[in-house]
């Protein structure tokens, strides 16, 4: 994704899992394999209790009764329920507390809420009225006036210091002698995950992924329901009990009403919904041995929110990214449930086959991921049938569309879908942009593997573009354009840990970015800043979402100027070299900091130990 000034991002759309627990209905089943299940040494939990008021008061202590209400003035952030601190206009002190036990035997546990607040005060440089958020005796965070919003904002703590011990997670609201602010806090959580001894094997799991999908669409594309299976097996020595399935769009809705709804679980039994309801845990009905395979099936519901975004609809064009449920990955650092962040992706799967029916009115045209055919359904509907080899995952949209097509120079079948506004002539320079870029990436990194390439272009998109394999959001910019389908490379084909090494993915499609539009990178390094001692290359999404304003320049700017500079280093033969290399040994795999660090070393007599530090590439 390629970020653009025309938005702001949420300042606080932070750190790390976050779970909030809203049981989805199971139905168990036979699997397959029988081995004993090692015993885990964290379950996740959420511990908070109450958190989203609707339970009444208990066990919440509050200053007065009026602290957790649902009266009229404010909204609930989910529910009905929530907690109003202050909101009076004169000397005024409300407080909310609630003890909790944080268990032992996990590595992280997070508290995070959200926060909404508005005021009468008119000034911007004093904070009048503040509401402190602590845990035990240690002060979190400090809001004010200043931090008045229109809306709900996610907050989130990192407070794995606070595990195998009983505190109080508190709230504390004052105001002054005059104009009012109101604090209005909904859906507490408090998690634990994360082996604190994390297992041995490094092995990525559950492997070789195989989606199943059948979907039907309402008269608007706004609206899908059917069913979802997925097939895999475990590589790893440790046997599989469980498996989580991501839910990422979950995140642009309510726990109590989840945008994707997940029901009737076949193969195992759906735990509770966690990580801001965008985990589901399934323990699976038999453990897998290693090399062992099993099959989960589920029915799915989608519900696409409005606006232009990755998973939205503007107007009567929806887009539909990350709504299909995938397998989360766990490897030797446990299971990654990362959460959300809108900043950038956190993604992370392993390369998958994919098989998607989507049915829908013959109005609409639905580019998808892979290889599309259609054919006709009942009473004016068309079945469109997408299927993708080794994917990571899987995007389509839906609607009237003006669609062109063309085929690259090296053989590359290019569609460019628009929608209403976008002239003929910036929709074929689209075309045309697409066409060199794919081709330009292939002869750097290696054959562009998946069939079509589908380009969906709308000026109303304000994160600028979207990769996905074979599929791509994008507004009318030859430099996004190019940028997105780099992609399909450093993301797509060559994976990444989205959310903890987002330099792997973005920073090298910029650097093929500017290699494809013949930019140098002269220099562009003696322009770098460092804003703190803290900020690197290579930190996680868990630090930019926390320092937003620093991130495209940090990641997507430095990140490009670091490999810049390293083709000098390198010589320009040895750097096309190591990444047309680097590309064909992780075809279909998962790339590390490590693994490019050694990589390029071994491209050169020269050490790089120094270039590391300097660039602050670390890992």
């Amino acid at each position: 994704m390629r970020p653009t000034p025309r938005k702001a991002f949420a300042a606080s759309v932070l750190t790390v899992a976050v779970l909030a627990g809203v049981p989805l209905p199971a139905t168990p089943a036979a699997a397959t394999p029988h081995t004993a299940p090692s015993a885990a040494a964290c379950t996740p939990a959420q511990v908070v209790t109450n958190g989203g008021f609707e339970s009444g008061t208990s066990p919440w202590s509050q200053s007065s009764t009026s602290v957790i209400t649902n009266r009229a003035g404010q909204t609930a952030h989910g529910g009905t329920t929530f907690a109003w601190l202050d909101g009076v206009g004169s000397t005024h002190t409300d407080t909310l507390s609630q003890s909790v036990t944080i268990p032992s035997g996990c590595s992280s546990a997070t508290l995070t809420f959200w926060l909404h607040i508005d005021t009468a005060e008119t000034t911007s440089s004093t904070a009048y009225d503040k509401l402190t958020a602590k845990i035990g005796t240690t002060t979190l965070a400090t809001y004010s006036n200043l931090d008045k919003n229109t809306g709900y904002v996610r907050k989130s703590f990192d407070v794995s210091a606070f595990t195998g011990q009983t505190v109080n997670v508190a709230f504390t609201g004052t105001e002054d002698s005059s104009l009012q602010t109101s604090f209005v806090i909904d859906d507490v959580a408090l998690d634990t995950s994360g082996d604190t001894t994390p297992p041995t094997d490094s092995t990525r799991t559950p492997a070789a992924p195989s989606y199943t999908v059948s979907l039907s669409s309402n008269t608007s594309g706004t609206v899908w329901t059917g069913h979802e299976s997925a097939t895999f097996t475990n590589a790893s020595a440790t046997a599989l009990s469980e498996v989580y399935l991501r839910l990422w769009d979950n995140y642009h809705g309510t726990c109590s009403a989840p945008p994707i709804a997940v029901r009737n679980v076949t193969g195992g039994t759906a735990g509770a919904l966690s990580v801001d309801c965008t985990a589901l845990k399934i323990d699976l009905s038999t453990p897998l041995a290693q090399g062992q395979t099993a099959t989960i099936g589920f029915d799915l519901g989608i519900t696409v929110p409005s606006g232009a975004d990755r998973f939205g609809y503007d107007g009567a064009f929806s887009f539909i990214g990350n709504a299909l449920p995938v397998l989360a990955v766990k490897d030797a650092a446990g299971w990654h449930l990362d959460p959300y962040t809108n900043n950038g992706e956190s993604f992370y799967s392993l390369a998958a086959d994919f098989k998607v029916t989507l049915d829908h009115p013959s109005t609409l045209l639905v580019p998808a991921t892979g290889a599309s055919v259609d054919t006709p359904g009942s009473s004016g509907r068309t079945i469109t049938t997408a299927t993708a080899s080794k994917v990571r995952d899987f995007a389509w949209a839906a609607g009237p569309f003006t669609k062109i097509s063309g085929t690259s120079t090296a053989g590359t079948p290019v569609n460019v879908y628009s929608v209403t506004g976008i002239s003929s002539a910036d929709a074929q320079s689209m075309l045309t942009t697409a066409k060199t870029a794919v081709d330009a990436h292939a002869s750097r990194f290696g054959a562009y593997p998946y069939g079509e390439l589908d380009a969906v272009i709308d000026n109303n998109f304000w994160f600028g573009g979207m990769e996905y394999p074979g599929f791509v959001l994008d507004l009318v910019s030859t430099t996004a354009l190019t940028h997105e389908i780099g992609h399909q490379w450093w993301y797509g084909i060559v994976g990444d840990d989205e959310y903890n090494n987002p330099w792997l993915d973005e920073a090298f499609t910029d650097y093929a970015t500017d290699l494809a539009l013949n930019k140098t990178g002269t220099s562009c390094w003696n322009s770098v800043s460092w804003a703190s001692t803290a900020e690197k290359i290579t930190n996680s999404m868990a630090y930019w979402d926390t320092h937003s304003s620093r991130y495209s320049t940090v990641i997507y700017g430095y990140g490009k100027c670091a490999l810049h500079d390293l083709r000098r280093v390198l010589g320009d033969t040895a750097m096309t070299k190591l990444l047309k290399d680097y590309a064909t040994s992780h075809w279909y795999g998962v790339s590390t900091t490590a693994e490019f660090k050694a990589a390029a070393q071994a491209a050169t007599t020269t050490d790089l130990t120094s270039f590391w530090t300097q660039h602050r590439i670390e890992g």
